[in-house]
C-alpha cells in the first residue's frame, strides 16, 4: 500500500490520478490533496475518497462543517505543508505553472519521491531539482507522456549509448492551418485539441508548441541529454508517445491510446504494472497509420525560441515561462489574440537581463518581472 499526496487534484491529470487510486485501493491510499479553487470537483473527488489533509486556495469554512475530520490548509504555505508532511510514500504534483516548483523541493528536502507533472518546475529550476534528487537520494517519476514513454524506453539499455531523444508531438489544434490562417482563430478553437482530453492552459500551449518547448528543456533535465540531441517530430495521431534512438541507430519506443492514465499509473507503481481498468487496448484488427513529419519552427516559432531558451539556460527559462503563462490566461480571458501570445515571450525573453548561474530567489524575481513586463505589454495595447 502506497500512501500518495496529490497537488493539482481538481485538474486534468489530477482527476485521472484520483481514478487510478480509486481503481486500485489495494495498491494507493490518497492521505491529501492540494484542490485550488474547484470547490465542485473537489467536492466530488471527497465524495469518492477519503482523506486526512486538503488544501485549498482560500480558506472554505463550509466544507470545514462538512468535513471535520479532515484537517483544512490554505495558500502556498498550505502546499508547501503537504509536501512537507511525514504521512506519505509519494507526492504526485499535478499543479499547472510556476506554482509546482516550491512544493516539488520542500517533498524532496522531506525524503519524499516525486511523480511530477508539472513540467515547469524542470524548466525553471531543473539544475536546483537534479541537486535536491542527489543530495536527498529520491527519485522522481516522470508522468509527461513524452517523458513516461522515455523513461520507459531507456529501461534496461546504458544511458551512454543514447544516441538522441525523439518527442513526439501532435501539433494541436491549428496543426493543420497555415500562419495566416491563426490571426482570427478563437479560444473556442484553440481548446478543441483533436486527440487529447486536458485543460485549456496546456491545451492552449499545444496550440502555439509551448508546451513541446518545456518538454523539451524538461527532458534535457530528467535524461541528462544535450539539446543538440533533442529532436521534436510530428506525429499527428500520438500513439507513439516517444522514441530513444542508440548509437546501432535502434529505436526504442512506447505505444498507447492517448490515456493520461498510463503513465500517471506507471509512475505511481514504478517499476510494476498492473491492468489499467475502464480502458482498451490498441486494437491491431484494424489498420492503423502512423506518420512522423519533421517540424517546421517557422510554423511554431516557439519551440525554436525553447531550443534557443534552454541552451542559453540560466533564468531565461523562468523568462520564458512565466511570460508564456502570463499571455496564456490572457488569451483565455479574451486580452490578446491568439498569435499575441508567441509575440509577447518573444519580446519578455529578449528584454530580459540574462543572469548565467541564478540563485533561487533570483529565478523567483525572474518569474515576477516576466509576467509583470507582459502585464505592460497588454496595458500598452489597451
Amino acid at each position: 500500500m502506497k500512501k500518495i499526496m496529490l497537488l493539482g487534484a481538481t485538474g486534468s491529470i489530477g482527476t485521472q490520478t484520483i481514478d487510478v487510486i480509486v481503481n486500485h485501493p489495494e495498491l494507493f491510499e490518497l492521505t491529501g490533496l492540494a484542490a485550488g479553487k474547484n470547490i465542485k470537483v473537489l467536492e466530488e473527488i471527497l465524495a469518492k475518497v477519503k482523506v486526512k489533509y486538503v488544501c485549498t486556495t482560500n480558506r472554505q469554512e463550509q466544507l470545514e462543517l462538512k468535513y471535520p475530520e479532515i484537517v483544512f490548509l490554505t495558500g502556498e504555505e498550505g502546499l508547501l505543508e503537504l509536501a512537507r508532511n511525514q504521512d506519505y510514500d509519494l507526492l504526485v504534483n499535478a499543479l499547472v505553472g510556476f506554482v509546482g516548483l516550491k512544493p516539488t523541493l520542500e517533498a524532496m528536502a522531506s525524503n519524499h519521491d516525486v511523480a511530477l507533472a508539472n513540467k515547469e518546475t524542470l524548466v525553471v529550476a531543473g539544475e536546483y531539482i537534479n541537486a535536491a534528487k542527489h543530495e536527498y537520494e529520491v527519485e522522481l517519476f516522470p508522468i509527461d507522456s513524452e517523458h513516461s514513454a522515455i523513461f520507459q524506453a531507456l529501461r534496461g539499455n546504458d544511458p551512454k549509448t543514447v544516441r538522441r531523444l525523439l518527442i513526439t508531438a501532435s501539433g494541436g489544434s491549428f496543426r493543420d492551418k497555415s500562419r495566416e490562417e491563426l490571426e482570427d482563430v478563437t479560444l473556442a478553437d484553440a481548446l478543441k485539441h483533436p486527440n487529447w482530453a486536458m485543460g485549456a492552459k496546456i491545451t492552449i500551449d499545444s496550440a502555439t508548441m509551448m508546451n513541446k518547448g518545456l518538454e523539451v528543456i524538461e527532458a534535457h533535465w530528467l535524461f541528462d541529454v544535450d539539446y543538440d540531441d533533442i529532436e521534436v517530430v510530428l506525429h499527428k495521431q500520438s500513439i507513439v508517445h516517444s522514441m530513444v534512438e542508440y548509437q546501432d541507430y535502434s529505436i526504442m519506443a512506447q505505444l498507447g491510446n492517448a490515456d493520461m492514465r498510463i503513465p500517471i499509473q506507471y509512475a505511481m507503481h514504478y517499476p510494476h504494472r498492473v491492468p489499467l481498468k475502464n480502458s482498451d487496448p490498441l486494437d491491431f484488427s484494424k489498420t492503423m497509420n502512423l506518420t512522423f513529419e519533421p517540424i517546421d519552427f517557422e510554423r511554431f516559432p516557439l519551440l525554436r525560441l525553447a531550443f534557443e531558451t534552454g541552451k542559453k539556460g540560466g533564468n531565461l527559462p523562468a523568462v520564458m515561462n512565466a511570460a508564456n503563462e502570463h499571455a496564456n490566461q490572457a488569451f483565455q480571458d479574451g486580452k490578446i489574440g491568439f498569435l499575441e501570445i508567441e509575440e509577447m515571450v518573444f519580446s519578455a525573453v529578449a528584454a530580459a537581463n540574462h543572469i548565467e548561474k541564478p540563485t533561487l530567489d533570483q529565478l523567483i524575481e525572474a518569474d515576477g518581472w516576466a509576467r509583470q513586463f507582459v502585464a505592460n505589454l497588454i496595458e500598452a495595447k489597451k
